[in-house]
């Protein structure tokens, strides 16, 4: 197995934890923060999932999945490819307002779905191709998937304790 195959078989075990994540929520629930100042279920995983378009959608050199559809509107918001929730206060955290659980979860199939087949088409040399000179050292393509990974299955697993919270 190499590290391409390695990070399909990853980024291909998002969807199930997403899934288990809005399991039996109502739209009320998916916005509902366990405690002053947490997120709550929906915009963890509306994050998690703008992070992936984003990042994926960029070292594509493709548009974001959030910017050319219709995901937006069902979740409150504007198409702006700039708003990933990274820096979110208060109140842009209580305006991510998706009409339902299956709403994220199909727009998080949309991107998973995409980055699995441009990671199907990688070959590991080119996880090595240097996708942002903005830090020292420069970050290649391996390490930004790996970022985003990161950054998705951190927020997922907050997406399912928060689901018990309410849930209990």
């Amino acid at each position: 197995m190499d590290a391409t195959d390695v990070l399909t078989e990853a980024y291909g075990r998002l969807p199930d934890l997403v899934a288990g994540a809005l399991d039996g929520l109502d739209a009320a629930q998916l916005r509902r923060a366990p405690a002053d100042g947490a997120n709550p279920v929906g915009w963890l995983v509306w994050h998690l999932t703008r992070i992936q378009d984003d990042h994926v959608a960029d070292v594509m050199g493709q548009p974001q999945l959030w910017a050319t559809g219709d995901w937006a509107a069902k979740c409150g918001l504007r198409p702006d490819p700039a708003d990933t929730g990274f820096g979110h206060g208060p109140e842009q955290i209580a305006a991510v307002r998706p009409e339902s659980g299956e709403v994220l979860l199909d727009y998080h199939r949309a991107v998973v779905d995409r980055s699995l087949a441009y990671l199907r088409g990688l070959r590991p040399a080119d996880l090595d191709r240097v996708v942002d000179e903005n830090w020292d050292p420069p970050v290649t393509l391996g390490v930004r998937l790996v970022s985003v990974l990161d950054d998705d299955f951190q927020h997922v697993g907050q997406a399912a304790y928060v689901r018990g919270l309410i849930l209990s």
